[in-house]
């Protein structure tokens, strides 16, 4: 079969939010691109993952034209709960900062990039397989693939993007790099459960049996967590035994678990990772092919879309004139941000969850701090302006 032979100014390996909202980006501006995804649309658009929108993301899906379905379906939080002792303290997001956060499942942030990158007319290729760049420390990298129907193909591009998740195959091309990861002494049992709301915004409890967050999906699913060993199995837990735990974790001074029917289990390990540098030549990293953080801070996504908002004026910059200096600078511009996150979910991770290895003294330390932390002014905004995100510059 012959090698079909193509060519655009940005190729971009991966349809996760951070490749999706590039191409979306570039768009915008009159640029081209290609997306290559090795899923299918269907594989990508029901993996449920969660979804705590910073102030900034939600900000940009709206100036952008993406704002429609979230404006409508979108669960606006202008505050968060922890929960300590069998109490909650508040941390008001919108007295403290002015800002807020907006409750809306990945998958369906994905849903509308995928719909918008559609009718637009982008070129956004599912099922593609043996996906290979090659010559990014040149000025004409490549991209080879085989399409869906079996089709080879090679790529031209001037730029190449890898945003192809924490499984990236771009991210070995950078090198020499750094690699630094960290793994956490305990994981996170999340279920998903029909069932009423237990709060009307997110709680976060503290408890020497360890970490429960009270999450939600929608007004009539609910997504809870519970720290467990990071060797646990969802077989060990049945119905009653969640339902307890969560019950023994929260309840206590203005709350209790609203219980329901459990229609999903799994478990989620707890890990951070930061490459550095993101890119190397034409190639540039951007979201989980580069970083990932504990979920604790939803920092996740939004740390991706905080790249590809960089990137998109680097990369439009070059495209339209040559100018190659925000490209030079994209690690350098980005890694603040990066690692910024990295310290707040390490942080919001180690002050509420039980270590296995702690012992009485750090458990009370760990109450002091939580005290000292939302019993202060600037504790709570520290925490408020850090999980509603800080404001992208130049916006």
């Amino acid at each position: 079969m012959s090698i079909t032979q193509t060519r655009t100014p940005v190729a971009i390996v991966g349809a996760g939010p951070a490749g999706l909202m590039l191409s979306h980006l570039l768009h915008l501006e009159g640029i081209e691109s290609v997306v290559l995804e090795s899923r299918t649309r269907d594989e990508v658009e029901g993996t449920i993952r969660a979804g705590v929108l910073e102030q900034n993301t939600v900000d940009l899906m709206v100036d952008t034209g993406l704002g429609d379905r979230l404006k409508r379906e979108g669960l606006v939080h202008t505050g968060v709960e922890l929960r300590f002792d069998g109490h909650g303290r508040r941390i008001d997001f919108e007295e403290l900062t002015g800002r807020a956060v907006t409750v809306y499942p990945q998958h369906e942030v994905l849903k509308d990039l995928i719909e918008r990158r559609l009718l637009d007319g982008g070129d956004v290729r599912f099922g593609v397989t043996d996906v290979a760049v090659a010559g990014h420390t040149t000025d004409a990298p490549t991209v080879s693939f085989v399409d869906s129907d079996g089709t080879p193909h090679v790529l031209a591009a001037d730029l190449v993007a890898g945003c192809d998740g924490s499984r990236t195959g771009t991210r070995s091309l950078v090198d020499p790099r750094s690699d630094m990861f960290r793994q956490y002494p305990f994981a996170w049992f999340g279920i998903l459960a029909e069932a009423p709301q237990t709060s009307e915004e997110l709680i976060y409890a503290r408890h020497d049996r360890g970490f429960a967050l009270c999450s939600t999906r929608t007004t009539d699913v609910q997504r809870h967590y519970l720290q467990v060993d990071p060797d646990d199995s969802v077989d060990n837990w049945s119905d009653a035994r969640i339902w307890d735990e969560l019950h023994t974790r929260v309840d206590g001074d203005g709350a209790k678990v609203k219980e329901g029917s459990i229609f999903s289990k799994s478990i989620l390990q707890f890990r951070s990772f930061v490459c550095e540098p993101m890119q190397q030549g034409r190639l540039f990293l951007a979201g989980d092919s580069a970083h990932t953080v504990p979920p604790t801070g939803a920092k996740g996504m939004n740390l991706a879309i905080a790249d590809v908002w960089v990137l998109a004026k680097a990369m439009t910059r070059f495209v339209q004139g040559g100018d190659g200096s925000l490209l030079d600078a994209y690690t350098a511009t980005v890694m603040p941000r990066v690692w910024r996150a990295q310290h707040f979910s390490w942080w919001m991770s180690t002050m509420l969850h039980t270590d296995p290895a702690s012992t009485q003294f750090d458990r009370q330390r760990q109450v002091a701090e939580l005290d000292v932390v939302t019993g202060s002014v600037a504790g709570r905004t520290l925490i408020a302006e850090n999980y509603t995100g800080i404001p992208f510059e130049n916006r």
